[in-house]
Protein backbone atom coordinates (compact mmCIF):
# COMPACT_ATOMS: atom_id res chain seq x y z
CA UNK A 1 0.00 0.00 0.00
CA UNK A 2 1.47 3.21 -0.84
CA UNK A 3 1.44 6.28 1.48
CA UNK A 4 0.98 9.95 0.07
CA UNK A 5 3.83 12.38 0.28
CA UNK A 6 1.61 14.64 3.04
CA UNK A 7 0.84 11.91 5.44
CA UNK A 8 4.57 10.68 5.42
CA UNK A 9 6.08 13.72 6.21
CA UNK A 10 3.46 14.47 8.44
CA UNK A 11 4.33 11.31 10.11
CA UNK A 12 8.26 12.09 10.09
CA UNK A 13 7.36 15.84 11.58
CA UNK A 14 5.27 13.75 14.40
CA UNK A 15 8.07 11.16 15.05
CA UNK A 16 10.21 14.15 15.43
CA UNK A 17 12.29 13.76 12.29
CA UNK A 18 13.51 16.72 10.29
CA UNK A 19 13.13 17.16 6.86
CA UNK A 20 17.11 17.12 5.46
CA UNK A 21 18.13 17.65 2.54
CA UNK A 22 21.35 15.88 0.65
CA UNK A 23 22.98 19.67 1.17
CA UNK A 24 23.10 19.35 4.87
CA UNK A 25 22.45 15.51 5.83
CA UNK A 26 25.25 13.14 3.40
CA UNK A 27 28.48 13.40 3.23
CA UNK A 28 28.26 14.29 -0.45
CA UNK A 29 25.97 16.75 0.39
CA UNK A 30 28.62 18.53 3.13
CA UNK A 31 31.31 18.57 0.23
CA UNK A 32 28.58 20.47 -2.03
CA UNK A 33 28.00 22.65 1.00
CA UNK A 34 32.18 23.41 1.19
CA UNK A 35 32.00 23.73 -2.66
CA UNK A 36 29.50 25.83 -2.57
CA UNK A 37 31.45 28.47 0.09
CA UNK A 38 34.51 28.79 -1.80
CA UNK A 39 33.31 31.16 -4.66
CA UNK A 40 33.99 28.94 -7.64
CA UNK A 41 34.60 30.54 -10.87
CA UNK A 42 31.85 28.84 -13.68
CA UNK A 43 30.89 31.50 -16.33
CA UNK A 44 31.31 34.42 -18.01
CA UNK A 45 28.69 37.20 -19.18
CA UNK A 46 29.70 38.79 -22.51
CA UNK A 47 26.89 40.80 -24.67
CA UNK A 48 24.07 38.90 -23.22
CA UNK A 49 25.28 35.44 -23.57
CA UNK A 50 26.62 33.27 -20.64
CA UNK A 51 29.57 31.01 -21.92
CA UNK A 52 30.57 27.90 -19.43
CA UNK A 53 34.13 28.14 -18.59
CA UNK A 54 36.50 25.00 -20.00
CA UNK A 55 39.91 24.26 -19.46
CA UNK A 56 41.10 26.48 -21.48
CA UNK A 57 39.15 29.68 -23.37
CA UNK A 58 40.80 32.17 -26.25
CA UNK A 59 39.39 35.80 -26.47
CA UNK A 60 40.00 37.97 -29.68
CA UNK A 61 39.41 39.43 -32.75
CA UNK A 62 39.89 36.46 -34.93
CA UNK A 63 37.03 33.87 -35.56
CA UNK A 64 39.16 31.22 -33.97
CA UNK A 65 38.85 32.55 -30.42
CA UNK A 66 36.59 30.87 -28.54
CA UNK A 67 34.89 34.25 -28.06
CA UNK A 68 35.11 36.71 -30.67
CA UNK A 69 35.41 40.24 -29.69
CA UNK A 70 34.64 42.08 -32.74
CA UNK A 71 36.37 45.80 -31.87
CA UNK A 72 39.16 47.54 -33.67
CA UNK A 73 40.87 47.85 -29.73
CA UNK A 74 41.15 44.44 -29.92
CA UNK A 75 44.07 42.17 -31.01
CA UNK A 76 43.49 39.54 -33.19
CA UNK A 77 44.01 37.02 -30.56
CA UNK A 78 43.86 38.98 -27.14
CA UNK A 79 43.58 36.98 -24.16
CA UNK A 80 43.44 33.56 -22.78
CA UNK A 81 41.52 32.02 -19.66
CA UNK A 82 42.97 28.90 -18.38
CA UNK A 83 41.95 26.24 -15.73
CA UNK A 84 45.31 25.55 -13.65
CA UNK A 85 44.25 23.10 -10.42
CA UNK A 86 41.08 24.18 -8.71
CA UNK A 87 40.78 27.94 -10.19
CA UNK A 88 40.73 30.27 -13.52
CA UNK A 89 43.09 32.43 -14.77
CA UNK A 90 43.64 35.06 -17.43
CA UNK A 91 46.57 35.71 -19.10
CA UNK A 92 46.91 38.90 -22.37
CA UNK A 93 48.87 37.80 -24.91
CA UNK A 94 50.80 40.51 -25.56
CA UNK A 95 48.33 42.31 -26.81
CA UNK A 96 48.17 45.92 -28.07
CA UNK A 97 45.92 47.53 -26.17
CA UNK A 98 46.46 45.72 -23.14
CA UNK A 99 43.92 43.75 -20.64
CA UNK A 100 42.37 45.18 -17.80
CA UNK A 101 40.53 43.60 -14.81
CA UNK A 102 38.35 45.14 -12.58
CA UNK A 103 39.77 48.28 -14.27
CA UNK A 104 44.06 48.06 -13.59
CA UNK A 105 45.60 46.62 -16.59
CA UNK A 106 47.17 42.94 -16.32
CA UNK A 107 51.01 42.10 -16.95
CA UNK A 108 51.51 40.54 -20.59
CA UNK A 109 51.93 36.41 -20.24
CA UNK A 110 51.35 36.84 -16.81
CA UNK A 111 48.89 34.75 -15.01
CA UNK A 112 45.97 36.65 -13.23
CA UNK A 113 43.28 34.79 -10.55
CA UNK A 114 40.03 35.26 -11.88
CA UNK A 115 37.21 35.58 -9.23
CA UNK A 116 33.66 35.26 -9.36
CA UNK A 117 32.60 38.77 -9.94
CA UNK A 118 35.35 40.31 -11.54
CA UNK A 119 34.97 42.53 -15.15
CA UNK A 120 37.30 41.68 -17.51
CA UNK A 121 37.87 44.67 -20.11
CA UNK A 122 39.00 44.26 -23.69
CA UNK A 123 39.10 47.34 -25.91
CA UNK A 124 35.70 48.66 -25.37
CA UNK A 125 33.73 45.46 -24.00
CA UNK A 126 33.18 43.93 -20.54
CA UNK A 127 32.92 40.13 -19.73
CA UNK A 128 32.04 39.62 -16.50
CA UNK A 129 32.98 36.30 -14.21
CA UNK A 130 30.30 34.73 -12.39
Amino acid sequence: MRQNLNSVLGMADREGMKDETIVTSSKIGQRLERLNDMNIVSQIFFKDSKIQLVAKITIGRSSDNNIVVDNKLTSRHHAVIQKIKDAYFIKDEKSTNGTFLNGQRIPPEKYVKLNPGDKITIGNDNLVIS
